[in-house]
């Protein structure tokens, strides 16, 4: 497998908790319906890696004592609540290295500009997605492009290819290729360790929702050959990730906040969790279908 990076990898031991790091991660709760800026509190995950998002949309941190790697950027207005959360942890915003991206939506991309402005981070994608993050906007190819407005244009994003491994110190983290949500659309895993040396394979498994505007068909070949099946690929690969814990983009898909803290209803871990969740996309994409043949029919 192919490694990228410019520190050697480690052990991937948690570091040491920074000055107040107990106390903010004590999230509040968010409320049943949030938008997507609605602000959180930092979330402790396992290990050195952090929930930093929006009540409604996410953003994961894994950190090292050389630097972290920050995984999707929310919104425009959400980078901001990033950035507070990262600080409200004990870390700086200026040591996150890295931001890795799971689709090339506003929802999720719109606040990796800024966020890559003030740490001086460098931006990784897969191909397919890293043009679009540095257009600002996706193209046809994007089931929802005449329904997503475009976002800020990320600079300069380096390219990693399906199957790289992307390595900062104790941090190493896999690209997959996941087409079905948008061409773009990368899941990401890595393995954490708490400082008791109990690890845990980490997946945040990109969105498997079919959704489109009302011009897009799953089911026009000729205009998006080989789209069905690339989606059908990519449940396939999501069901089989190293899946000790899943991660969403939107937390409500994972029902993460349910399982986190001492007030938890739902365990964190569950290594059914991502064939499950690989198993709920395939339902909605069969379902997507047969409505767009019964559409069809005279």
């Amino acid at each position: 497998m192919a490694l990228i990076g410019v520190l050697a990898l480690g052990g991937c031991a948690a570091p040491a908790l920074k000055s107040g790091q107990k106390a903010a991660t004590a999230a509040a709760a968010c409320p049943a319906d949030p938008t997507w800026d609605t602000p959180s509190a930092p979330h402790h995950i396992h290990g050195n890696t952090w929930f930093v998002g929006t009540c409604g949309i996410s953003s994961i941190l894994i950190t090292s004592d050389q630097g972290h790697v920050l995984i999707d950027g929310t919104t425009k207005k959400g980078a901001a609540s990033v950035e507070a959360n990262i600080r409200a942890l004990g870390f700086k915003v200026e040591d996150v290295r890295y931001i890795l991206s799971s689709h090339e939506h506003l929802d999720h991309a719109g606040g990796i500009a800024q966020l890559q402005r003030d740490s001086g981070a460098t931006v990784v994608a897969l191909p397919a997605e890293a043009a679009s993050l540095e257009r600002g906007q996706g193209d046809r190819g994007d089931p929802q492009f005449l329904s997503t407005p475009a976002f800020a244009p990320v600079r300069t994003v380096r390219r990693i290819e399906a199957g790289e491994t992307l390595t900062l110190r104790s941090i190493a983290l896999t690209a997959h290729a996941t087409p079905g949500h948008t061409p773009g659309s990368t899941s990401w895993t890595w393995r954490s360790c708490d400082q008791g040396g109990q690890c845990r394979a980490i997946a945040y498994a990109d969105s498997l929702t079919p959704f489109s505007d009302d011009v897009y068909r799953y089911t026009d070949e000729a205009a998006h050959p080989g789209f069905i099946a690339a989606f059908r690929q990519s449940l396939v690969t999501v069901a089989n990730l190293p899946c000790d814990i899943l991660l969403t983009p939107h937390p409500g898909a994972s029902e993460l906040f349910s399982r986190l803290g001492p007030g938890a209803t739902r365990p964190l871990v569950d290594a059914g969790a991502c064939r499950a969740y690989s198993a709920t996309g395939a339902a909605k994409l069969d379902a997507r279908i047969a409505r767009e043949r019964g559409d069809a029919k005279p």
